[in-house]
């Protein structure tokens, strides 16, 4: 009577499986974002949202939170994500076995195409008299999620200046460390995201804020000598509430990063519906610091190998000889 009941129900289980319509059937391909308040989820988000590839019969890609750029390198390249944001000198370093602490080489991370320019910023209140890194010792820094991009590049700028130990270090998200700066918890906070930052927004709405100049400090230990993905750059006057004048900062460049072993006809498709006229209007809209992509800026800022559906689609594009 057993052995009856048990072939009832693995016919029945073969039953449902065969009547399992395509479109459940689809494969799913997790694109890896950022913390709650950075650009790097507005990103992955707007790609994953978008009409024409929800449309995609094929497959459906799935936007996830994660720590940054960091864990997305890592998750990329096990294949724990098929795709994700990561910052160009991540890539690099991942590639070459140059990671902090880290000498594996995640070679299996591909760039798809450049986001943006992600600035350094470094907020503190007007009147702290905090003009330098070096004037954060001894403080309370919100210094970017553990894992995050935001944190391995203050840890990595921090270190170069001297004061990544002489810091009262808090690993937080962006909107919470500008909460925590409005409650008086923190000196300054650290953010290494497109300007402008809803967390600042947020922070200069119930604070007067000043923004450090990280350029000045940069040029004074030959950190672009020593870092060359790195680039100069300036926040412009009036960005945020207060700041009238502009900040010189540096930045790396956000990329959209594929698994290598990710079918080349994914990353192909996907790419032909974001880079349309309709599509990257479609990203502003999301968030304005989309501003920066573009089929002419395509590949802007990478410096390590493409994929091969990257490949095709910017040869197509003339973008790629």
């Amino acid at each position: 009577m057993k052995s009856r009941w048990y072939a009832a129900l693995i016919m029945g289980c073969v039953l449902a499986l065969a009547f399992i319509s395509p479109a459940a059937a689809k494969s799913i391909y997790k694109f890896g974002g950022g913390p709650a308040g950075g650009t790097f989820q507005f990103m992955a988000g707007g790609i994953s949202t978008y009409g024409p590839v929800k449309d995609i019969k094929e497959f459906k890609i799935l936007a996830g939170a994660s720590a940054g750029s960091v864990e997305n390198l890592r998750a990329v390249n096990s294949g724990k994500y098929a795709m994700g944001v990561t910052y160009s000198g991540h890539v690099y370093l991942g590639r070459n076995g140059k990671m902090k602490n880290d000498t594996k080489k995640y070679e299996d991370v591909l760039a798809v195409a450049y986001f943006y320019g992600a600035p350094a910023q470094l907020i503190v209140r007007a009147g702290s008299g905090i003009k330098s890194c070096k004037d954060l010792v001894g403080k309370k820094v919100g210094v970017g999620n553990a894992g995050s991009g935001a944190f391995a590049n203050c840890e990595v700028f921090f270190t170069a200046m001297g004061v990544w130990d002489k810091v009262e270090r808090n690993a937080m998200g962006y909107n919470d460390a500008a909460t925590a700066f409005g409650n008086n918890q923190l000196d300054a906070f650290w953010l290494f995201t497109a300007f402008p930052s809803g967390a600042v927004i947020m922070a200069a709405q119930t604070n007067d804020i000043a923004m450090v100049d990280l350029q000045a400090d940069a040029e004074s230990i030959g950190f672009f000598d020593k870092f060359p993905y790195f680039s100069k750059l300036s926040v412009p006057a009036n960005t945020y509430k207060g700041v009238t004048t502009e900040t010189p900062s540096f930045q790396d460049s956000a990329l959209w990063t594929a698994n290598s072993k990710l079918p080349a006809e994914v990353v192909y498709t996907v790419l032909s519906k974001i880079y349309t006229d309709e599509g990257l209007a479609h990203m502003r809209n999301v968030k304005k610091t989309a501003k920066a992509m573009s089929v002419k800026d395509g590949i802007k800022g990478i410096v390590t190998p493409l994929h091969p559906g990257a490949i095709k689609f910017w040869k197509e594009k003339g973008i790629l000889k």
